[in-house]
C-alpha cells in the first residue's frame, strides 16, 4: 500500500460512475393510446431502415414502447406503413 491510503484507495478507471437517470420526454407519452392511423408520428419512431428506435433513444416509457410497437405493428398489417424501407443489395 502507498502512504496516506488506509486501504480505502480505489483503481484508476474502475468505471464507477454515478447513473442518473434521464427523464422521458416524449409526446406519446402523454397520449393514452397512440394512433396506428398516423403514419407521420409514426415515422418519427422509425429508422430510415424500418426499424422501431429503442426506448433509450426515444425518451419512451416501458409502457409507452409497448403501445408503439403495437400501433406500428397494427400499422403494417394494413399496409399504411413498410415492413422494410427497401433492401440494399451487396455490389
Amino acid at each position: 500500500m502507498t502512504k496516506g491510503t488506509n486501504g480505502t484507495a480505489r483503481k484508476r478507471g474502475s468505471g464507477a460512475r454515478a447513473v442518473v437517470p434521464r427523464r422521458k420526454n416524449s409526446e406519446l407519452n402523454k397520449l393514452q393510446e397512440i394512433p396506428f392511423k398516423d403514419i407521420e408520428l409514426l415515422k418519427n419512431y422509425l429508422t430510415e431502415r424500418g426499424r422501431i428506435l429503442p426506448r433509450r433513444i426515444t425518451g419512451n416509457t416501458a409502457e409507452t414502447q409497448r403501445k408503439l410497437r403495437l400501433a406500428v405493428k397494427r400499422a403494417r398489417n394494413i399496409a399504411l406503413i413498410s415492413f422494410s424501407e427497401g433492401h440494399v443489395y451487396p455490389d
